[in-house]
């Protein structure tokens, strides 16, 4: 370096050291200034309040991953929680679903489902009967129409290789094109690549907590259109009209839903939509019906569609053979990642039924906004 640049360079580190040490004295004096005071989360996270959601929604469960009736509960049965996010995802280690758990065992996954949204399970290697009946411990299965079953109707063999790559890698909450959608879904490992092929999980709960304020505001009344065009195009475009318009008459094409989804166990305010199912220039007001100029509707998903990818809100889940996920669609989106190929990664899945989406916000949630 030449002996101008190095005179450059000690002057600007002198000045920057002189620089950091009045910064500092300044800030004690303010934060001496609010002792006593109570500082508002709201000034610490002003320009993203992505930190702010999860930090709303950890309080709302009471600053600890699960509750202390939770975990009381975990302790006499014998079962290990191992949690991966801060406000999402459990491994529940000492439990074997094989068989069919009894019915106490049943009612703790079902409660750590409610808390933690996502729960996972190692080592359980169920064969098809035994996963469809652990999946009708927590209600009615729906058959899947657009994938490929295993033996029982009512199981979709996922299954991605050389021929058929992975394409599940966006952020998406399943089946939002049924009238009902899905309360969960729960999928099985059967065979892993030698790297990659994890699924991603993320709080529908604290995004919504996290959202920006005019965009949180401009969504309360908001509801829009889902349809399973999507799954008529790809992956095998070219089917038939007098098929597709077969299938059109049989099933619903176009269902209305709410952007907001109040969950109808815990009472809290999700945010809820599919980017590929929701029409993204179908959004109106539900309580006068007006429709949204399309720039807007458009610009709304849009941002949308950013939430949940933020790291903050997501756990990230390595999968096993044997490995089970049991996640709430009411509360979480989630995304495979296609990392893997041209390897082989196989899972099977059922679907527990549900209930139509609506959108009633408790009055307590607005001490959290």
């Amino acid at each position: 370096m030449d002996a101008s640049r190095s005179l450059e360079k000690k002057e600007y580190n002198e000045a920057a050291v002189r620089t950091a040490a009045s910064l500092e004295s300044a800030r004690s004096e303010i934060f001496q200034s609010f002792k006593g005071r109570e500082i508002k989360p709201d000034r610490l996270f002003r320009f993203d309040r992505t930190g702010l959601g999860v930090a709303r929604e950890y309080e709302r469960m009471g600053n600890r991953p699960v509750s202390q009736a939770l975990q009381e509960r975990a302790d006499r049965l014998g079962f290990t929680l191992e949690h991966i996010g801060l406000t999402i995802g459990s491994v529940v280690h000492g439990i074997d679903l094989r068989g069919g758990p009894d019915e106490e065992s049943i009612r703790f996954v079902r409660d750590t489902l409610l808390e933690r949204k996502v729960v996972f399970f190692r080592e359980q290697p169920l064969e098809e009967d035994e996963l469809l009946a652990f999946g009708r411990c927590f209600g009615e299965l729906d058959a899947f129409p657009f994938g490929q079953t295993g033996e029982d109707p009512f199981i979709l063999e996922i299954r991605h290789d050389e021929r058929y790559p992975g394409y599940e890698n966006g952020w998406h909450t399943d089946v939002t094109w049924m009238e009902c959608p899905s309360l969960g879904s729960i999928a099985q490992c059967i065979e892993i690549p030698p790297i990659g092929g994890d699924t991603l999980f993320s709080d529908s709960h604290a995004c919504y907590l996290g959202l920006p304020v005019d965009l949180r505001d401009r969504l309360q009344h908001l509801h829009g259109i889902n349809d399973y065009r999507n799954f008529l195009v790809a992956p095998a475009p070219g089917l038939p009209t007098e098929l597709i318009e077969r299938i059109k008459a049989e099933i619903p094409f176009g269902v209305h839903h709410p952007l907001l989804r109040t969950h109808p166990e815990t009472g809290k305010t999700a945010l809820y939509l599919h980017g590929g199912f929701l029409r993204h220039d179908s959004l109106y007001d539900e309580r006068t019906g007006e429709a949204l100029e399309k720039s807007e509707a458009e610009e709304i998903v849009r941002r949308l569609l950013q939430q949940h990818q933020r790291p903050e809100y997501v756990c990230r889940f390595r999968w096993e053979p044997g490995s089970i996920a049991f996640w709430d669609n009411r509360a979480v989106q989630h995304y495979a990642a296609s990392d893997y190929y041209p390897h082989r990664r196989i899972l099977r899945r059922v679907t527990v039924s549900g209930d139509r989406p609506y959108y009633d916000p408790p009055p307590q949630e607005q001490a959290l906004l």
